[in-house]
């Protein structure tokens, strides 16, 4: 019976499960090549770790790995119930909480590398500040014809991962922004997603849209925006989404509607809240997200893969 070590937290309401002992061993080399030996030889561990009957549609997963650079405090590869993602906002928040949490790191400045890139966050108790790889707008006002909901006009930006950014009023006037509608969010979000599938509406390099981000005003006056934002494996994000909230600020910079350091306060769903601000970039079509919130570890547990279980790998999705 194989045992792999696990910490779940969440940050802003969105889970994440971190795999601190008895995952796959990948060797050496970058996080994107890591990543891919993980996809090819040992996706039968993302299956068990976050699927059923161990997972769900919504938790998100990462291995802590050895950094390639010794100047790095940790590596990290995030995975969901379809796959793997190049970076996670709300997770690389979870991690530093989690090793906090297992004792490996103090509060300060950390070096993290992931499969799109290094970032560096600051940790400070229960609160983790990220500076988020390059984001920017790769297209502006993208139109959709969307079946049953008609044209929908959108952006399409990188945030480190892929998204569809568009006003979740198009949608219909009755559904707002409210978790007792996220039924209904879900639908529009998926529909839009299929859409842009079909329609070969695409990031750069043909990269497929995997997020949906549906934003309009805030509930609470101080902040500055509220989002809904569809993730790849089918669930909703419960937080205001780290690198959607990073392809919005490239959004907004694009447009010039959000000033260099300006801070930028996104509103979840749930009514979380990330705290944003961003620098221009080398590249001046691009900008340099920074992050904030809180994570909370709640769980430590061991899940036990027993070969005589028929679902001893999971149920993928």
């Amino acid at each position: 019976m194989h045992q792999i070590d696990v910490i779940d937290s969440h940050t802003g309401g969105e889970p994440t499960r971190l795999i601190f002992q008895g995952g796959p061993e990948l060797g050496g080399g970058s996080m994107q090549q890591r990543m891919q030996k993980f996809a090819s030889q040992f996706d039968s561990f993302r299956v068990a770790t976050v699927c059923e009957p161990r997972g769900s549609d919504v938790l998100v997963g990462g291995l802590i790995c050895q950094p390639e650079h010794p100047d790095s405090t940790t590596g990290v590869i995030f995975f969901n119930n379809r796959g793997f993602l190049g970076m996670c906002g709300h997770g690389t928040i979870g991690l530093l909480v989690t090793l906090k949490h297992l004792g490996r790191v103090d509060d300060g400045r950390h070096r993290i590398e992931t499969p799109v890139g290094t970032v560096m966050a600051t940790l400070q108790s229960n609160r983790v500040e990220i500076q988020n790889v390059e984001s920017y707008r790769y297209r502006k006002s993208v139109t959709v014809d969307v079946p049953e909901y008609g044209e929908i006009v959108g952006d399409v930006a990188w945030g480190g991962n892929w998204f569809f950014l568009a006003e979740a009023s198009q949608a219909n006037a009755s559904i707002s922004l409210h978790v007792a509608h996220v039924d209904a969010l879900t639908r529009f979000a998926k529909a839009i997603r299929d859409e842009l599938a079909r329609s070969g509406i695409t990031g750069s390099d043909q990269a497929f849209i995997d997020h949906v981000e549906l934003f309009g005003p805030p509930v609470v006056p101080t902040n500055d925006s509220r989002n809904f934002v569809l993730c790849p494996g089918g669930a909703y994000d419960r937080s205001p989404c780290g690198t959607g909230t990073s392809a919005k600020l490239a959004c907004l910079a694009a447009d010039d509607k959000l000033e260099p350091g300006q801070m930028w306060r996104q509103e979840s769903i749930l009514g979380s809240v990330f705290e944003a601000f961003y620098h221009p970039a080398e590249d001046s079509r691009k900008i340099v997200p920074t992050i904030a919130g809180y994570a909370f570890v709640n769980s430590e547990s061991s899940l036990l893969l027993d070969p005589n279980d028929p679902f001893c790998m999971g149920i993928p999705s």
